[in-house]
Parts: structure tokens; C-alpha cells; sequence
């Protein structure tokens, strides 16, 4: 059924919305029953201060919505979803110390004389878990016992409880395997078949080729496309994200690779790291690859000392010397920086400025005596801004009011104000659009002129191959493969990814008992 031949089930006129300055501004959208209208655009372009206000989360400032025909002006979240608007955001409304079916009908348990009715719980949870593919799940279990996928799936399953005319998902797979990616598609499928209606926000393109219907792009507060999502491809969109085009390559400019800044030998930790040995050179950006699990972030939790590692040793410096890493203050002592893929969780204080932010790592800097001097925190802070070109109103600004990418180089731009060689990226592009995915990769290019090493984790693999010198390639907590630039192949450095599965899975079944 073509998108003009439906009913539409939400409309928005002329809504803007104002901080410290505009953020969005006179946008026009209809939303159509049982489709999936994709989401994009940089980030800061919008995209989640829109959703907010549907949502219910955010009051705009101007312009006004309709809902199944009626004038909507939600005063809150739980008025949105009584009406049948919900959202699944990338941070998780759940309480992991909580069974599933608990987390489900928080709000609504079931109850008699006074004691809640486990039976009815258990029964109403299997039903709501039905509805998303979570059969094969124990209601009773805690949900911190399962992993980030199956958590996620539970939050889309506690927002369809009830009435549900329009489910907002924003960045879903962001967190998710290849896998649990497949089962989310086959429950919007399912939903569509329902009638709900689906706002995808995501910046995966290949995922929205998959999904949508309808596309709708946002630049710098302004919708700037709303179309088909057949009439566009990848490059088609990007460009209109960004204003510009962003070609396959980049050039990370004139650099010298010099001698090895850090050296690991023989890193261990149980099963998930295992005799893992590597080095990088000063100017050099050294790439990790392998699948989930591999042991990726586990190894960069060793070398930073976040993490005690069993046996190994780690060299540090041009010339080399050995240094004891016990903990992160030991890594920082030696010129170890670590930029952790959890932003929000170990990254930042969400609550705090962008300057607090940035001086957190920087009170010798800016303070004596115990008391930090104001003026030297904001020059620090507005050097930072700049050089990183963090979109803000001003360093003042909370951090939780910024995107996702401009989170990316707060945490960035903390380090820089120290004199760490050697720095280590965990997912530093993650849930970042592509516009900032590419300042991100400058501001590589220039960390590497500057000399120092640096190592980057990354699920992209394009990302890596686009950006390192060299990759090497985990699997199953062992370093398979060392590959260098303008010899590695993807189907080679996919091959190495698994190559270690296999042959512990080998081990594994030549080990087993054999009946005969």
C-alpha cells in the first residue's frame, strides 16, 4: 500500500524548538499508519529533540502536532504513551535488578488483596514477549543477566503493553549483534503487519535501505529531504546530510612513522585475552578488528591498567622503556590515554558542563591549592570548543544537551590538553553520523602529525581499512594476523576474524569424549 493511499496517524506543523539558540526549526512531517519513516542526519541536526517532542519528553517551542486527527500536545512521556506513542531511546528504561516480567509491567503490576499476582505477571510477560521473539526467555529472569540485545528487545516489548499506534526507535542496533539486528527487522515487520507505525532514527544507511519506506533528513534543525527511500542511495544521502560530499578515501596529510612509541608482549587475561603481543610506532595509527567477543576491549582494558592482566608486559616511550601499569593513574603517569566506547557511562559527567568536562582530566592545570581557577578552566575549555569545533551555545553547556559526535570530542579534547604518545580508541565513531565520523578521522590525522600512537577498536571494518596503517585482527581473545596497508583484503581480514573460532572449536571436539 502506497504511503498516500494510508490514514495518517501523526502530523506536524511548523514545530520548532529554542535553547540557547534554535535547534530545530518549522518542520513539517506526516507519518503515515504501518510504515517505517527513516530518521537521519548529523548529529545536532535534530533528530532526537524532534523525536523528544513527540515523545512527549520535550515541549516545542513553536508549531503544532496532530494524533489520529486530534490536536496532540503531550505534557509528558507517560501521557504520550497512554495515547499509544512510545519510545525505545539508546539509553534503556530498565532496572537490571529486576526480573523481565517486572521490568515489563512496572508501572501496572498485577495485584491481589494487596500482594501482586506472580501468576498473572508471569502469564501477561510471556504474551508481551511473544510479540517480540523473547519466548525462549525465563520471565523471572533478572534482567542484568541478559546481554545488551535481549535487554533491548524487553524495552521494545514493555512499549508495545497496550495500545501502541507509534513506536519511535532510536539508533536500535547501535549496541546489537548481526543477529540480534535480524530479529529486531522481523519484529517490525511484525509491527507494520499491525498497523504500528515505526520512526527508525539511525545513521546505518544500509539498515534504512532495509527498513523504510520514507525518508526524512535533517540538517542543522531544517528538513531538508522527505522522499521515497528507493530514490536514494547511500551517497545521495550523505551528501545531503552534510552539505557536502564525502568520497571513499581520506587523506590524513603529511606524516612521519617513527620508531615504535609501544610495545606489548605476551598480554593475558584468562580466556578473553590470550598471549597477545604487537607494536606501534610514534605517527602510526595501528587498527583492531575482530568479531563481538573477540577480546578487543578487554585487551585496551589491559594495557590502560583498567583491567589486571595475568601475564605480559607492556614497553612505553621512543626509546622504549618497561612500565608497570596496575591501574589507569599508572597508565596516565606513562603517557597512556584511553577513550572508552562507553561515552555516557564512563566517558563524561552527563550532568556537569562541556568546561567541567574537559578540565576533569586537567586540575593540575587549572588549579592551586585545592581550588580550580574559573578563568583558566573556560580558556581551557574555549580552546578545546574551537579546536575540536564541538557545536555548542558555549562551554557552559551541559554535555547531556549535546550529540552524540560532540559528546565524542569532549571526551577527545580532555586528552588533548595532556601529553599522552600513546592513545587508545574504543569504538570512537560509534553512534556518531558520518558528517562527524570524518572530523573525527581529521582529528586522527592530526593526533598522528603531532607523533603520537595510536590504537583504534573498531566493528567497522571499513572504517579501519579507510583509516589505519595497519590492522590486526582478533579472534577468540588471540592476535590471528598482522595485515598492512595496501595489502590486506576484507575477505582476508573477515577470514583471520573467525580463524581462531575455528580452531578452538576443533580443539574443543578432538577433546570431547567419543562414543562409539
Amino acid at each position: 500500500m502506497s504511503a498516500s493511499a494510508q490514514a495518517a496517524v501523526l502530523s506536524v506543523s511548523g514545530i520548532g524548538k529554542t535553547y540557547a539558540q534554535p535547534v530545530l526549526g518549522d518542520i513539517d512531517l506526516t507519518l503515515m499508519r504501518g510504515e517505517v519513516l527513516a530518521l537521519t542526519g548529523e548529529n545536532g541536526a535534530g533528530k532526537s529533540t524532534l523525536s523528544k517532542i513527540i515523545g512527549g519528553l520535550v515541549t516545542p517551542t513553536t508549531g503544532q502536532m496532530q494524533f489520529q486527527g486530534q490536536p496532540y500536545q503531550p505534557a509528558s512521556r507517560t501521557q504520550a504513551e497512554k495515547l499509544g506513542v512510545r519510545m525505545v531511546m539508546q539509553e534503556l528504561n530498565l532496572l537490571p535488578t529486576l526480573s523481565v516480567a517486572e521490568n515489563l509491567f512496572l508501572d501496572n503490576l498485577p495485584s491481589r488483596v494487596g500482594f501482586i499476582n506472580r501468576r498473572q505477571l508471569r502469564e501477561d510477560s510471556i504474551k508481551a514477549m511473544a510479540q517480540v521473539g523473547l519466548e525462549a526467555i525465563d520471565p523471572d529472569t533478572l534482567v542484568g543477566e541478559l546481554g545488551i540485545g535481549h535487554q533491548q528487545m524487553v524495552e521494545i516489548a514493555r512499549n508495545l503493553i497496550g495500545d501502541c499506534h507509534v513506536l519511535i526507535l532510536d539508533e536500535p542496533t547501535a549496541m546489537l549483534t548481526a543477529r540480534e539486528v535480524e530479529m529486531l527487522f522481523e519484529q517490525i515487520t511484525r509491527l507494520q503487519a499491525r498497523g504500528v507505525s515505526i520512526i527508525y532514527i539511525s545513521h546505518r544507511l544500509e539498515e534504512l535501505a532495509r527498513v523504510a519506506q520514507r525518508i526524512a533528513v535533517l540538517r542543522d534543525g531544517k528538513l531538508v529531504c522527505v522522499d521515497a527511500m528507493a530514490h536514494y542511495n547511500s551517497e545521495q544521502l550523505v551528501t545531503l546530510m552534510v552539505g557536502r560530499e564525502l568520497g571513499e578515501h581520506i587523506d590524513l596529510g603529511q606524516r612521519t612513522i617513527g620508531k615504535v612509541a609501544l610495545s606489548v608482549k605476551g598480554l593475558s587475561r584468562a580466556d578473553k585475552v590470550r598471549d597477545v603481543s604487537f607494536e606501534v610506532r610514534a605517527g602510526e595509527i595501528f587498527g583492531i578488528s575482530g568479531l563481538i567477543g573477540a577480546g578487543r576491549t578487554e585487551l585496551l582494558r589491559l594495557i590502560y591498567g583498567a583491567d589486571a592482566a595475568d601475564s605480559g608486559s607492556i614497553e612505553v616511550g621512543t626509546p622504549l622503556r618497561s612500565v608497570r601499569v596496575n591501574s589507569p593513574v599508572d597508565a596516565v603517569s606513562h603517557g597512556i590515554a584511553l577513550i572508552t566506547e562507553d561515552r555516557k557511562g564512563e566517558g563524561l559527567l552527563l550532568s556537569q558542563s562541556i568546561s567541567a568536562n574537559i578540565a576533569l582530566g586537567n586540575m593540575e592545570a587549572i588549579s592551586s591549592a585545592g581550588l580550580v581557577n574559573g578563568g583558566a578552566e573556560m580558556a581551557l575549555a574555549r580552546r578545546q570548543v574551537d579546536a575540536m569545533r564541538i557545536r555548542s551555545s558555549s562551554p557552559t553547556q551541559l554535555v547531556s544537551e549535546l550529540s552524540g559526535g560532540n559528546q565524542q570530542k569532549v571526551v577527545i579534547g580532555r586528552w588533548l590538553e595532556r601529553d599522552c604518545q600513546v592513545m587508545l580508541f574504543d569504538e570512537p565513531t560509534r553512534g556518531i553520523d558520518v558528517g562527524a565520523k570524518f572530523d573525527i578521522y581529521a582529528l586522527l590525522g592530526e593526533l598522528t602529525r603531532q607523533g603520537r600512537a595510536l590504537v583504534v577498536v573498531s566493528s567497522d571494518l571499513r572504517e579501519l581499512m579507510l583509516i589505519c596503517d595497519r590492522i590486526g585482527v582478533l579472534s577468540a581473545g588471540r592476535l590471528i594476523d598482522t595485515f598492512e596497508r595496501d595489502s590486506w583484503t576484507q575477505d582476508e581480514l573477515l577470514a583471520a576474524a573467525f580463524a581462531g573460532y575455528q580452531k578452538r572449536d576443533a580443539l574443543l571436539s578432538e577433546a570431547a569424549p567419543r562414543i562409539d
